[in-house]
């Protein structure tokens, strides 16, 4: 990449950086795409809450219980990191279903997003987000503001 004597990206190196976001914005739905594994055969929701902040860099912590078709629960810790066009201030609770998976812990670990947001007051949004190829659909609902677009990662963890 190219920069400016003062260590800036130059013009046509913030256009790369940009063609590089939308095609990683991409990838999580076409790994989405992907067949299901044969040995996946529990289903796993996920209810959680999420609070928190961006301003370029965006950043949510939050708590949430995964709940498996074969009886097994875990309660998680989530941290959502990541960056773009984005500002704003948040507090979602919301719904998730994983596609299927062998155990409770293959849900577990880093996931990729990319989201597009935007709301005042009272938002809702939904997204998918991949790791590998387990992948997670989230409904949320939310109150605060916000607008943007940005790309990052969601971890859960014990």
């Amino acid at each position: 990449m190219h920069t400016t004597p003062d260590g800036r990206y130059t013009r046509s190196a913030r256009r790369s950086l940009s063609a590089l976001a939308l095609t990683a914005a991409a990838l999580p739905l076409a790994l989405h795409a992907l067949p299901a594994r044969s040995d996946a055969s529990v289903k796993c929701t996920m209810d959680f809450t999420m609070k928190g902040w961006s301003a370029f860099y965006q950043t949510a912590t939050g708590r949430g219980v995964i709940r498996c078709s074969n009886g097994r629960s875990l309660r998680v810790r989530l941290e959502a990191k990541g960056g773009g066009v984005t500002v704003g201030k948040s507090v979602e609770s919301g719904h998730g279903e994983f596609s299927r998976v062998s155990s409770i812990e293959e849900t577990l670990g880093n996931y990729a997003r990319a989201e597009a947001h935007a709301g005042a007051i009272k938002s809702a949004q939904g997204e998918v987000l991949t790791k590998g190829e387990v992948s997670l659909a989230l409904k949320a609902k939310g109150r605060g503001w916000e607008l943007g677009v940005s790309f990052g990662e969601l971890k859960i963890e014990r």
